[in-house]
């Protein structure tokens, strides 16, 4: 009998033993040093903590997992002025863990140590300048002006080849590309209004006011991800836009609710379980792993390599179409209702992509009849393109890619 109550209090004492190692350890603050060709960084913590640092190139990045830890509060951000570092981004691995990333101004090597509940991390300068020092790159490789491309007409336009069109935007002399995405189409006529308006219709119709304003922006052309009325299965919207190598994809619907009276424009960004779950899909299914991912392959990649290079850029993904997103509502509250006035998180499928930032833009509610009757308006359509593209244009001069001014986008749309 002993014995047993002996095993029985050893038992208990693993287990709280258990409960005590999985307790999260807090980060208390992030301190930064510099000195000739050197830096430090210092995270005070509640206790010890277990970690790993790796960099990655192309650009320059270091990478900080740190385990069973969390962060009540933002990181601090390194000064604009500080000789490696770009900025510094953070996020939640794993459920449980925090991964740090430092967008570096310089090649760097670095020597990390524990000293009690303080995990120091020493960096020392290596080389010069690498492509991280100018975070808006990949858009900005783009911006160069280029004649605007006049609007398809739309006769031609529903003859046309999706593929055809993808190829014809693809070349990087247009500048910043932006894929529209009229919702449903065809078969699929969407949600419908009192008065028999479709959604399928307005919303292209609206789509194609933005392809106009776009097109008319020097340095910015537009792909429509369909040119008329016809279905396009959700997983290939988002293939159409990786096709035309589009900056942005922009997916424009109208919603619907059984109560006449609710009203209002809101907007979406893909959610954490939505971007988990395409993550694990891509991870698995080799002709994903084969497309390129922010510039980089994945099927050449071992596992854990490959995992972390997804991971960073789904991260910078949703920060940007956070970004867009919050851009285009604030432009949506100045013409009309909103139905949220935050930012909302779904799993839509068109918003999946882990390289392009990606919004859903629900412009009105077509069961409402005062909104019905402003969804067919061609004078409010106008109004709602015109918002998402300053929003769009917002968007990129916040990431210091600036386009050129908007008076072309005040003119009148005869369409």
């Amino acid at each position: 009998m002993k014995k047993i109550w002996k095993v029985l209090f050893i038992f208990v004492l693993q287990l709280l033993s258990v409960s005590s190692y999985a307790q999260q350890i807090n980060v208390n603050s992030l301190k930064y040093t510099t000195g000739p060709g050197q830096a430090r960084m210092v995270f005070e913590l509640s206790s010890a903590p277990k970690y790993r640092i790796f960099h990655l190139e192309n650009p320059s990045r270091l990478v900080i997992d740190i385990l069973n830890v969390s962060s009540k509060q933002p990181l601090s951000q390194p000064p604009a002025s500080h000789p490696l570092f770009v900025r510094l981004r953070s996020a939640v691995k794993n459920g449980t863990d925090l991964r740090v990333v430092l967008d570096l101004k310089r090649q760097v090597s670095s020597e990390s140590v524990k000293d009690g509940n303080h995990l120091i991390v020493n960096l020392t300068d290596k080389g010069p300048a690498t492509p991280a020092d100018k975070p808006a790159a990949k858009p900005a490789a783009k911006a160069k002006p280029v004649v605007a491309k006049p609007a398809v007409q739309p006769q031609k336009a529903v003859a046309r080849k999706v593929a055809v069109k993808t190829k014809a935007v693809a070349h990087k002399s247009k500048g910043i590309v932006i894929a529209i995405d009229a919702g449903h189409g065809g078969k699929d006529a969407g949600a419908q209004g009192a008065h028999g308006t479709l959604e399928k219709d307005v919303v292209f119709s609206i789509a194609r006011r933005l392809k106009t304003l776009i097109d008319r922006q020097p340095g910015m052309s537009a792909v429509m991800v369909r040119n008329g009325d016809y279905f396009v299965n959700l997983r290939k919207r988002m293939q159409i836009a990786r096709t035309a190598k589009a900056d942005l994809f922009i997916s424009i619907h109208a919603d619907a609710f059984q109560d006449p009276n609710v009203k209002g424009a809101s907007v979406f960004t893909l959610s954490e379980k939505g971007a988990s779950s395409e993550a694990a899909r891509w991870l698995a299914n080799s002709e994903n792993a084969s497309d390129l991912v922010g510039g980089v392959r994945l099927d050449n990649k071992d596992d854990v390599l490959a995992s972390v290079l997804l991971d960073l850029s789904q991260t910078a993904t949703q920060d940007a179409s956070v970004n867009l997103a919050s851009n285009v509502l604030k432009h949506f509250g100045k013409i009309g209702e909103l139905h949220q006035h935050s930012v909302q998180k779904a799993g839509f499928m068109v918003l999946k992509s882990p390289d392009i930032p990606s919004i859903l833009v629900e412009t009105a509610y077509i069961s409402n009849p005062s909104e019905e009757q402003k969804l067919r308006s061609s004078a409010h359509q106008s109004k709602m393109a015109l918002a998402i593209f300053k929003g769009i244009v917002n968007y990129f001069n916040q990431r210091n890619t600036p386009t050129t001014h908007m008076a072309e986008a005040n003119t009148k749309l005869d369409m």
